[in-house]
């Protein structure tokens, strides 16, 4: 029975670690700062949501009124949240529907109702560090239809909604990878280059190939130039709030639950030991 305990346990550790492996094949993530305790964050990361998120994206899983637990108050929620008639009551849902959204922007935006809690299936220990990531990686590209991309998620098709906040930044990315040194030679052997690609403030891209002599190793390197700091500082504090607002969102009650769990473990070791002792005391005659 012991074996089987332990065996279950290293299985569940295993899976774990090959989350956490699996994220790091992507674009690395930063951990997101704000936690879900910290109510200023969360009520400004409210108000961020409803401005810039809440037009496409629904979270139709939460009432406006679960928001009484980050402090804000009825009044608040209805002069600073509500605009289009809701009422406290009602679902953080928008009005365009999902066959509407499929025509006018080529695919239905998802819910944001969990989906912290959704990323870090698959995003390492923190679907906050995957939001947090991936809302600061919005580049200007051209060459997309939306005249954005995304480092964290390439090709994706939502715009920077927030980049009037953020304020033009350029990009420049550096790729080693092998190449043959004879494309129209099938069998020539091939050689490492070096691919650095610049995106300035509009998303035109200039870039510049080099052959590099000797071994090395494949990686790729991103690097954002601010071109208003101020603002890109100010940009980064309002998408830690937002992410921790989300993170909240995903699971309202998981520091209650987090303290059931802590109780539920000290019931158990205090009911171990009176199980012992119960146990000893019955058998000891026996003995």
């Amino acid at each position: 029975m012991i074996k089987k305990l332990f065996g279950a346990l290293a299985l569940v550790l295993s899976c774990g670690t090959a989350v956490v492996h699996a994220a790091d094949a992507g674009y690395p993530l930063e951990s997101a700062p704000k936690p879900v305790t910290d109510l200023g964050a969360l009520q400004n990361g409210a108000k961020i949501f409803v401005n810039y998120c809440l037009s496409c994206h629904s979270a139709s899983a939460v009432r406006y009124n679960k928001l009484l637990q980050i402090g804000l108050t009825e009044e608040q929620i209805k002069n600073s949240l509500l605009f289009t008639g809701e009422g406290v009551g009602d679902m953080m849902d928008i009005a365009m529907s999902p066959k509407d959204a499929k025509a006018w922007l080529g695919t239905t935006p998802p819910d944001l109702s969990v989906i912290a809690r959704a990323k870090s299936t698959n995003a390492g220990p923190s679907g906050a560090d995957y939001i947090y990531t991936y809302l600061r990686t919005f580049y200007r590209d051209t060459s997309k239809a939306t005249g954005w991309d995304n480092l964290v998620f390439p090709s994706v098709g939502m715009p920077h909604v927030m980049w009037d906040v953020q304020g033009p930044r350029t990009l420049t990315t550096t790729t080693v990878h092998q190449v043959s040194s004879d494309p129209a030679n099938p069998e020539a052997p091939k050689v490492w280059e070096r691919v650095t690609v610049t995106y300035d403030q509009d998303g035109y891209a200039t870039s510049q190939k080099e052959t590099l002599q000797g071994e090395a190793h494949a990686s790729f390197d991103a690097k954002f130039t601010s071109l208003n700091p101020e603002k890109d500082a100010a940009f980064d504090m309002d998408v830690a709030d937002l992410t921790a607002f989300l993170a909240w969102m995903s699971e309202p009650v998981q520091q209650d639950r987090k303290l059931i769990g802590i109780w539920v473990m000290l019931f158990l070791f205090i009911f171990l030991f009176v199980a012992y002792r119960l146990n000893a005391a019955f058998w000891k005659d026996v003995r």
